[in-house]
């Protein structure tokens, strides 16, 4: 009888029983490894909203120094962005080959209510994560209907409600002319903010004009606002036509007080083409830090982010707050991914989104990301901001809850 060594065996025993234990506690669907994270995004990098590429490249910035860092549980994220041109078509076309041939675990920041309409159903029906997606559709928050999507930034209709609270607190009598883009978008904005007016929107808004994306130009929607009579504009616009616009109302010497959607309001990307002589006074909502406010370039969370910009995105423009929502939206990403731990499963990585409860160096003071299992708005909470010529300046309250 060969001799054993009991202690020994004992001992190998409880090691593979262990080890046993911690491979079992690894959970992955596709897309998932020991080593890697699979993310997909659909964003336009070309066509009429090719601005928002900006927001694209600082997502793979952000993702470039976590990587750099050693990732995120020691894996490293694989940041796989394609170009739609902010055609729904082609964003159906492009997710279908990440879910299906590159196998990515969810689908992080595709921009834009038509484009995410478009993959709405199909990400769902497939139970893949649909996560933070770059519009503030109030549909992206249906966790009943829709558990796979969930959006990020204040929804379209919660931001217009604030304009028209400020309207009617400073200018009850005003006379409102509204441009917007002729979708789910503009239309999400523009019942908001008749929603925010109540029983006055009927007498207050005077002109309603609308634009397709594929319009070169909204000047003679512009020239027919103006002639409405109205001494305020709500501009609801992507960036190419909100940079249009404020030129156009300058150039036609029409001077209301402007209400600028936020999506819309970078000093690089929309007021520096429009000119910031033009777009002195345009108000807008925020809820991240405009680098262009002198108030915020101060501090460690100013330092990390431009250290950040030099090293990891050098060609990005500092001025430009798309590079700030790029690297803050791509924070929280990494955030459920840390929460998710060893379970890289698609229903693990929609349990930790819904579980959120966070501040983030780039967001305004008393704004955070909060979520719940019935909760998929992550921000609710904004302050004005007004344009001094040269940056955005926050006045007033923090909006929202």
């Amino acid at each position: 009888m060969p001799f054993i060594n009991f202690r020994l065996a004992t001992v190998a025993v409880a090691a593979a029983l262990i080890a046993g234990s911690a491979l079992a506690q690894k959970k992955y669907d596709p897309g998932a490894t020991d080593k890697e994270i699979k993310l997909g995004n659909a964003i336009p990098y070309s066509g009429p909203a090719s601005a928002y590429g900006a927001i694209g490249k600082a997502v793979a910035a952000y993702f470039d120094k976590v990587n750099a860092e050693g990732g995120v549980n020691g894996r490293m994220i694989k940041f796989l962005s394609l170009d739609d041109g902010y055609n729904p078509a082609r964003t159906v076309e492009v997710t279908r080959r990440l879910v299906e041939e590159d196998e990515v675990l969810l689908m992080f920041q595709t921009l834009g209510t038509p484009s995410n309409s478009a993959i709405h159903k199909y990400l769902n029906t497939k139970k893949v994560p649909q996560l933070f997606v770059a519009t503030g559709a109030t549909k992206w928050g249906d966790p009943q209907n829709f558990p796979y999507t969930m959006g990020w930034q204040p929804s379209y209709q919660s931001e217009a409600k604030i304009y028209a609270a400020h309207l009617l607190e400073t200018k009850p009598g005003g006379k409102v002319a509204v441009l917007y883009q002729n979708d789910d978008y503009g239309k999400d904005y523009l019942k908001g903010f008749e929603d925010g007016l109540g029983d006055k929107a009927k007498t207050m808004i005077v002109a309603r004009a609308s634009y397709e994306v594929t319009d070169p130009t909204i000047d003679s929607q512009m020239v027919s606002l103006r002639a409405s009579g109205a001494d305020v504009f709500f501009n609801v616009t992507t960036p190419k036509f909100a940079a249009q616009a404020i030129k156009k109302a300058a150039d036609l010497g029409w001077k209301p007080v402007h209400y600028l959607n936020s999506v819309s309001s970078s000093a690089g990307s929309v007021l520096a083409p429009a000119g910031l002589d033009n777009s002195m006074g345009v108000m807008t909502a925020g809820y991240i830090k405009d680098p262009t406010d002198p108030q915020h370039q101060k501090g460690k969370d100013w330092d990390d982010w431009v250290a950040w910009m030099k090293k990891y995105h050098p060609n990005g423009d500092l001025k430009d707050n798309f590079a700030v929502y790029g690297y803050t939206v791509a924070q929280t990403m990494v955030q459920v991914l840390r929460q998710a731990g060893d379970n890289l499963t698609r229903d693990n990585i929609m349990k930790q989104a819904a579980s959120l409860d966070i501040t983030l160096p780039m967001l305004l003071p008393g704004v955070n990301i909060k979520t719940g299992p019935d909760d998929f708005y992550p921000i609710e909470r904004e302050q004005m901001l007004r344009f001094n010529g040269k940056s955005w300046e926050g006045f007033g309250k923090v909006y929202g809850r």
